[in-house]
């Protein structure tokens, strides 16, 4: 898989990809939420190129706010977007209802440094729904190792062209919540540790929720844990690269914690050097199989070690014992493509 292939995602359902002739790599079509975050960035971008002087603004009203929080709470629990400047601010947020939409002016040039709120993240999420675009997240952290970019405890989340970088962990959810997260064209590097007492903290920790979709995304230099640890019922990780080369005692790079169903496809996976274990790439379902793992798609990926790198791993390591499947996957010498365990 080349990199250009990450531009022109598809969709094949399980049974689609099962009957489809001669086979070809699926991945996974980005939703109507996404593309509905990406045009909503169009009347964000022309409301600041007039001139707003406030930093955030409200879009459907016009007005202005010296503090992100003061514009969460003035959308309260309706809905709307509110339009960032471009800057690097300290502000935190908690999103206590309602839907609401962060908006940068030029994506990549709002950075959100370090600030967070409640011990937690620089968006603390609660409200209905809740859409980024455009944003920098970066040096996260809290006294107990988990301070994230996000931190979503009730609602769904819609991520795209967006960064986590250099943190304790990028986007971390609750558990026990009916939320579909998507995360489209976004950057996740520097993050993970496991120096926490209460366990490591991950690139993308994602608790029991209905489902995960990320596309078209990349991870690189995890600094602990894993990649992505999911919990989700539905996990499906598309059009992806996960480069471990400049990591630093990271773990797998996907992590399906209680089995799942859904799609790993499309993807490029490199394991780097320097690995707390380095036994597999995916694992799935390694602490208990609260979840069906029937039906899951992993093909159509290309893994390898870095150069000059030989060792043994397994592409596929399962605890589930339900029925996978794994084909079409391009992988390096001294990868085993599945190993039960």
């Amino acid at each position: 898989m080349t990199h250009s292939s990450l531009n022109s995602p598809t969709f094949l359902t399980p049974v689609e990809y099962n009957q489809a002739k001669p086979l070809s790599r699926p991945s996974v079509l980005i939703g109507g939420a996404i593309a509905a975050a990406a045009i909503a960035l169009i009347p964000a971008a022309a409301l600041l190129a007039q001139g707003a002087p406030a930093p955030f603004t409200v879009v459907e009203s016009g007005q202005g706010f010296g503090s992100l929080q003061a514009a969460v709470d003035a959308i309260g629990d309706g809905q709307g977007s509110i339009a960032i400047r471009s800057g690097t601010y300290r502000d935190c947020a908690v999103q206590k209802g309602g839907s609401v939409s962060y908006l940068a002016s030029t994506a990549g040039d709002v950075v959100f440094d370090g600030g967070t709120c409640e011990g937690k993240a620089a968006l603390v999420l609660r409200g209905q729904d809740a859409n980024i675009a455009g944003i920098v997240f970066k040096n996260m952290a809290v006294p107990d190792a988990n301070g994230a970019g996000i931190r979503l405890e009730k609602g769904n989340l819609t991520i795209t062209q967006s960064w986590f970088l250099d943190s304790q962990q990028g986007i971390l959810t609750a558990n026990g919540m009916p939320s579909r997260i998507v995360i489209d064209r976004s950057t996740f590097s520097g993050l993970g540790t496991c120096e926490g007492a209460g366990g490591c903290a991950h690139s993308i920790y994602i608790g029991r929720v209905a489902h995960l979709r990320v596309t078209r995304s990349r991870f690189e230099r995890g600094q602990g844990g894993h990649y992505v640890k999911s919990r989700a019922a539905r996990t499906d990780v598309a059009a992806s690269s996960f480069d471990d080369s400049a990591g630093n005692a990271t773990n797998y790079m996907i992590d399906i914690s209680n089995g799942s169903v859904g799609q790993i496809t499309n993807n490029w996976f490199v394991q780097g050097r320097d690995k707390e274990n380095y036994s597999a790439f995916i694992a799935v379902a390694p602490e208990g199989a609260e979840n069906t793992s029937n039906g899951l798609v992993i093909a159509g990926n290309d893994a390898r070690f870095v150069p000059g790198l030989s060792r043994n791993s397994a592409f596929v390591a399962d605890w589930s014992g339900h029925n996978l499947t794994i084909e079409d996957n391009n992988i390096a010498a001294g990868l085993k493509r599945y190993e039960k365990r």
